[in-house]
């Protein structure tokens, strides 16, 4: 029987799927996961049999990946389960930056109670909310994974000319790209050519404030703004005060933070873009899937802090040691030599400073996890 403390409300279309062998919800004491969308966990105390924490969405800031990572707990994202509904937010947010429709339908408020004298007031006073159109802009996309793609194509199909970039992007996604977006050099090539710019990256140290005062005075004059991402890309102090010189026409956010709020040309949404039945469904099956197959193989898909590492079982007989350890040389070795029995399948990776392995011996003792422990550099063992 497995332990899942959900942090979170987790649809239950995926919790649906973990089956008679598991007990989940609130109140579960002594998780061996968690299943977690946006609650934080910086705070919490990690007991020793926690071996997995799946967050039902992309981003894990809310997550210490580097406790996790020394104490050998996995932590598993979705990505692209939420994208469709994200890039249709982004879409919404271009057209917003655009169009003047959010101050439109606010000024159209003021006109209750006029009766019959509003149609002649809407036709005086629409000319202030005039804006221009999107198509033939160009858009650039910083961050070309499961949502910048989205965009991009359909930024595209909307008839924009679109540039982008991101020095990790994957054979995969390239090939999912539309041909007409032009791919640049850098960020800076993107940002400083480009009359409307979406961001789609992780909060790092690296990304953090990418688009700051000196970013923004290299831009367009009149460039339009959009962050859909993670606060903290974009320095909400610059931004604010680049709109309010007319040097950023507009700004559109998912992230609100009180020096921004109600201030003109820029639009905050509270966080909205995972926001959908379908999206919650896609990010609660994917997790649950996620925390299913490592926990009953050991098989790990979509982690960002280990290895992804997955092997079949060809022979339900056989032990299957599951070993975590640091990435050092002869480590592994040393665990073979402990394993006894036949090694009849073996699959091992590495991850920045930690490594994983998969070990699946005919004739092999659990037992013998306990001297596989031992081993200096080994930070888990489990035997399945």
């Amino acid at each position: 029987m497995f332990n899942i403390l959900t942090l979170n409300k987790i649809a239950a279309v995926g919790t649906s799927r973990l089956g008679d062998n598991y007990a989940y919800g609130d109140d579960v004491q002594n998780p061996d996961a968690v299943l977690v969308r946006s609650a934080a966990m910086h705070d919490m105390q990690f007991e020793d049999n926690l071996l997995a924490i799946a967050r039902a969405g992309a981003g894990t800031n809310n997550i210490p990946k580097d406790v996790c990572s020394e104490k050998g707990i996995v932590v598993f994202n979705t990505p692209g389960a939420n994208a469709n509904a994200v890039k249709e937010l982004v879409i919404a947010g271009l057209l917003l930056s655009s169009r003047r429709v959010m101050e439109g339908a606010d000024w159209a408020k003021t006109l209750k109670g006029n009766g019959d004298a509003v149609g002649k007031m809407v036709e005086k006073g629409k000319s202030q909310f005039v804006g221009p159109e999107i198509k033939g802009k160009t858009l650039g996309v910083i961050g070309l994974g499961a949502i910048g793609i989205l965009v991009a194509n359909c930024a595209v199909a909307l008839g924009m000319d679109v540039i982008g970039f991101d020095p990790f992007m994957s054979v995969t996604n390239a090939l999912k790209l539309n041909p007409a977006v032009k791919l640049m050099k850098s960020g800076e090539d993107v940002m400083v050519n480009c009359d409307y710019l979406t961001i789609h990256v992780p909060l790092t140290a690296d990304t953090k404030d990418m688009v700051d005062a000196d970013m923004i005075a290299k831009m367009k004059d009149g460039v339009r703004i959009l962050n859909f991402s993670r606060d903290g890309l974009v320095n909400s102090t610059a931004v604010l005060e680049a709109v309010k010189s007319g040097k950023v026409a507009k700004y559109v956010t998912d992230f609100a933070t009180d020096d921004i709020i109600g201030e003109e040309n820029i639009i905050c949404l509270p966080h909205l873009g995972a926001s959908t039945p379908e999206s919650e469904d896609n990010c609660a099956i994917m997790a649950c899937d996620e925390l299913k197959e490592y926990l009953e193989n050991g098989n790990i898909v979509n982690s960002v802090n280990y290895p992804a590492l997955s092997l079949a079982r060809t022979n339900t007989e056989n032990v299957r040691f599951c070993v975590m350890h640091k990435n050092v040389p002869e480590l592994l070795k040393k665990v073979l030599s402990e394993v006894k029995g036949n090694v009849e399948n073996m699959l091992s990776k590495s991850r920045g400073d930690y490594a994983y392995a998969i070990i699946d011996v005919a004739g092999g003792n659990p037992e013998n996890a306990a001297a596989i422990a031992a081993i200096e550099g080994v930070i888990r063992v489990r035997a399945i």
